[in-house]
């Protein structure tokens, strides 16, 4: 096993029960881990986070306010041995014994692994995933994520919420404690997100990301780019706006799609 992980937290008979706590989750399909990686690596990682300004994508829109970077090049070494890590075959094949889907794997580019960041106001609106990689056509099947938050506090929020299928009712909150491993299925009802956190100046909600894929299945949802939808309790302005802006984003990706046009 990879020197990174907590190992003694994968045996069969783990693995097994985690297989059966996966899909009895609700509101979807779902784990929590804790303690994933060792101590050690999971220090390093906390205070090896590059800063925000180094990443390579910022999102300041109507439904997300956060940092996330696929620039390993200019992270420290220890992020680009953490995406190995999760993408090799035998972490892969402990992720499909979890969840129960064969033959899952993850990919090379932005939309295989990376990190995400945000400070004071940081937020992502409650949505679901692309289904479908827009230039290698497979199939995304399940989000993992590992929280490093070390000694964050409720009151900071940033839990991940984990809605119901016509999001009338949050079902789940996850707090996203240092160490903390979130895996999920992702599908078209697997509505997730954070609302906006209260930290302090130096403090930011820092996690790292795994997309995990298989070939793509017949009975697959056409394509689609990210859907947001508005909470029961956000504002008039945004359940107006929130729609239209997402209809009209999906219309046009899908058109440029069939015209051999990938937008990111």
């Amino acid at each position: 096993m990879n020197s990174l992980l907590n190992n003694s937290l994968f045996d069969e008979a783990s693995i097994t029960r985690m297989n059966q706590a996966f899909n009895e989750a609700k509101p979807y399909k779902h784990l929590v881990i804790d303690n994933i990686f060792q101590n050690n690596i999971a220090e390093e990682i906390f205070s090896s986070f590059p800063k925000e300004e180094v990443f390579n994508k910022k999102y300041k829109g109507v439904n997300e306010f956060k940092a996330e970077g696929s620039n390993f090049e200019d992270f420290p070494p220890i992020f680009t041995q953490l995406r190995e890590m999760f993408h090799s075959k035998e972490w892969c094949t402990i992720i499909s014994k979890i969840t129960g889907i064969e033959d899952l794997f993850s990919v090379p580019d932005a939309l295989g692994g990376g990190l995400h960041q945000g400070g004071n106001g940081s937020f992502l609106d409650i949505h679901i995933d692309f289904n479908i990689h827009a230039d290698r056509g497979i199939h995304r099947r399940i989000n993992l994520l590992v929280f490093f938050n070390k000694d964050w506090k409720e009151e900071y929020g940033g839990h991940t919420e984990l809605w119901n299928a016509d999001m009338t009712h949050l079902d789940k909150k996850v707090f996203p404690a240092f160490n903390r491993c979130l895996i999920f299925e992702t599908n078209e009802i697997s509505y997730h997100g954070y609302a906006a956190i209260k930290v302090p100046d130096g403090v930011t909600r820092k996690s790292f990301y795994a997309y995990y894929y298989t070939t793509l299945r017949e009975d697959a949802a056409k394509y689609h780019d990210t859907v947001f939808k508005a909470r029961p309790t956000d504002s008039a302005l945004k359940k107006a706006l929130t729609p239209v802006k997402e209809g009209a984003k999906n219309f046009i990706k899908r058109q440029l799609r069939k015209l051999g046009i990938t937008l990111g």
